[in-house]
């Protein structure tokens, strides 16, 4: 069913003709596919209507997409970021009953996925970083709908998880989250009081990627390639230092890093404040596909690994996360 609506779709939506579809790994937000012809391959993300998740990953595409076209163009970043492809109409997505989709050229390359980066990566990556945050507010373009607002959309769901009747969530998931209750509401508070504080300060914002980690780089030819801009935000640069300061390569990384921002320091509290708010949305991102996705048992039995996985991190680290 898939497979037909896709190839219905191409067909539909954009200039190629006679391409054959081949599965490929997906990342935690959307499925992947390889549609190939005898003179290219495309890269063709579905995210699933079926998914809760969904309206989270594609509710801004029309807002994000404009801006990686515009880094394209004007930045340093060409041929170091992908940027969907448009339809035949000019529109930077497409949908069916099924999905809604994105186009790319294909990245003949590799994931870093479980690898640690080599030296000349994170020079790459410093250089990939200092440039993206080198643009801000003042880009030509209407960003309003990437600003930060740092709200924490997920904060009351997970407040009122343990109200919701007994019958509306599975027992098995019941019984993972409830020794973490009060880290999980303690982390929640910290948060938002965090995020008031940030609300009301003047720090700098900028062109942020907000996911940066080893599976949403690639490696292709000499280049290292960061993909799946989704989280595309107007933020302070904590939203990306969040995933580096920990790294055994931070201190090469932000040597590199502060050529282009020479007084750069790591801002504490919204550091803090990113780090909570990315563990507790995953934490609801796991309960969300758990409770609401339907999935089958091998992927509940996977995204029951991964829940427990995160609840073990925040139990052993929860005073890193409240201050």
């Amino acid at each position: 069913m898939v497979e037909i609506s896709i190839f219905l779709l191409k067909n539909r939506h954009y200039d190629i003709e006679g391409a054959k579809v081949i599965p490929q790994q997906g990342g935690w937000s959307a499925l992947a596919f390889k549609a190939g012809t005898a003179h290219q391959d495309y890269f063709l993300k579905m995210y699933e209507k079926s998914r809760a998740s969904t309206p989270k990953w594609t509710a801004l595409i029309d807002n994000y997409v404009p801006v990686l076209l515009w880094l394209l163009r004007h930045s340093g970043l060409k041929g170091k970021i992908p940027v969907p492809l448009l339809t035949k109409s000019g529109h930077y997505q497409c949908e069916d009953e099924n999905g809604i989709y994105l186009m790319y050229e294909y990245i003949h390359g590799a994931a870093i996925g479980g690898n640690a980066l080599t030296t000349e990566q994170v020079c790459q990556l410093a250089d990939i970083m200092g440039e993206l945050h080198r643009y801000g507010e003042d880009i030509p373009l209407a960003t309003d709908a990437l600003k930060e607002d740092f709200q924490v959309p997920f904060a009351r769901s997970l407040k009122e998880f343990w109200q919701q009747e007994h019958e509306a969530v599975p027992g098995d998931v019941r019984e993972r989250i409830n020794p973490y209750r009060e880290q999980i509401l303690a982390l929640v508070d910290s948060v938002e009081k965090r995020a008031e504080r940030l609300k009301n300060s003047n720090i700098r914002l900028a062109l942020c990627h907000t996911d940066i980690h080893p599976w949403n780089m690639m490696q292709s030819g000499q280049q290292l390639v960061l993909i799946d801009w989704e989280g595309l935000k107007l933020a302070p640069v904590e939203a990306d230092m969040m995933f580096l300061v920990d790294e055994p390569f931070f201190e090469s990384f932000i040597r590199i890093y502060r050529k282009r921002h020479p007084d750069y320091a790591v801002d504490a509290d919204a550091l803090q404040f990113y780090q909570g708010r990315r563990k507790l949305e995953d934490i609801w991102e796991f309960l969300e596909q758990l409770v609401y996705d339907g999935q089958d048992a091998p992927a509940r039995e996977e995204t029951l690994a991964h829940l427990n996985e995160e609840l073990r991190d925040l139990s052993n680290s929860i005073a890193t996360y409240v201050k």
